[in-house]
């Protein structure tokens, strides 16, 4: 038996056992890299000022530790005060309010009242009461394993920045193809994760300091729901709505007709339609082409529903792993392509 082989056979063998037993993390490390993948043109950009690739591998999980753990943190302590500080006497008159509204619909409009009452006729208040306040209890046990898996991610993306060029460089001695294609490859994807990592981090950022404040201005904490509003803005679509429907239901309810007519087009015509139709495009044009030196080589329609399979698939880190995985199928379709033109 030639030494190729019996090396051959062992590297599948031991490749078997090292993905059982790295099972559990693999989700992790896949994360941890596309993330120091999307973010490998700030790291260049950062060594340039700290000269020092440690320093800055450093400095950049820190950094992301930040963007993750603060709003986390601060979301968690707060809506446990939230929903420990609700009065049950509050939710019963609410739901009493609701039933004699419903009662009270005119015929004019009388087709809505059956479907009406047998949708309040199902909800058992004791239930949704108790469910209310475990939902603290099943929250914080949810958190605990996103803040494991964030841990390890950060851990994880501390070393792939140290040693990612190693890695790349042992790579490139391995796979078949010369270094120019890889390059190519590689650039391909960084370029498609950057843009999808800058703009899932503006997107955020943005609409949730303009939701944060407006909702300042009627009287709610807006850093909380700000931090929100920025989470639910990374769903497609119907991102926004999840947070400021709910505001303008509860403004309405309690009779604050303004503050919930303002909230709800502040949120359609600020945000919705002028910030994330028309700045939020701009701002990342300009960073992702004149700062980071990214320019998209995939349609961002397709960007788009990567992301949302992702999400469907694998949930919050859908949003990195579907982009990424379309990216690399898309690049080496295109890469066997020109190799079988130039044979």
């Amino acid at each position: 038996m030639k030494s190729q082989h019996f090396l051959l056979m062992i590297f599948i063998f031991l490749g078997y056992w090292m993905a059982r037993i790295y099972e559990p993390f693999l989700q992790n490390i896949v994360i941890a890299s596309l993330l120091a993948i999307s973010t490998s043109k700030l790291n260049k950009y950062t060594l340039r000022w700290l000269k020092n690739e440690l320093i800055v591998s450093i400095f950049l999980t820190i950094s992301l530790g930040i963007m993750f753990f603060v709003p986390l943190v601060y979301f968690l302590t707060n809506i446990a005060t939230y929903v420990n500080s609700i009065d049950k006497s509050y939710i019963v008159d609410t739901f009493k309010y609701l039933t004699d509204i419903v009662n009270d619909i005119p015929d004019t409009v009388g087709f809505l009242k059956p479907a009406l009452k047998e949708f309040l006729d199902e909800i058992n208040i004791s239930n949704s009461i108790s469910k209310i306040f475990g939902f603290t209890a099943s929250l914080g046990k949810s958190s605990v394993g996103f803040v494991r898996d964030m841990i390890l991610i950060l851990i994880l993306y501390l070393f792939a920045n140290i040693y990612g060029k190693r890695i790349i460089v042992y790579f490139k001695g391995i796979i078949p193809l010369n270094d120019l294609e890889l390059d190519e490859l590689f650039n391909k994807v960084s370029n498609v994760m950057g843009v999808v990592f800058y703009s899932i981090l503006i997107t955020a950022v943005l609409e949730g300091f303009l939701f944060g404040i407006v909702i300042t201005y009627i009287g709610f904490d807006g850093f909380l729901f700000g931090v929100l509003y920025g989470f639910a803005s990374l769903i497609p679509i119907i991102g926004g709505i999840i947070m400021w429907l709910p505001v303008t239901i509860y403004e309405v309810l309690n009779g604050n007709y303004v503050d919930a007519l303002i909230v709800s087009l502040y949120s359609i015509i600020v945000i919705s339609i002028i910030a994330d139709t028309f700045i939020k495009p701009f701002i990342i044009k300009y960073l992702s082409e004149r700062i980071l030196k990214i320019k998209n080589a995939i349609n961002e329609l397709l960007i788009f529903f990567a992301i949302v399979a992702g999400l469907s698939t694998f949930g919050f880190w859908g949003m990195i792993i579907g982009p990424a995985v379309t990216a690399l199928f898309i690049s080496i379709l295109k890469l066997n392509k020109k190799l079988q033109e130039l044979e």
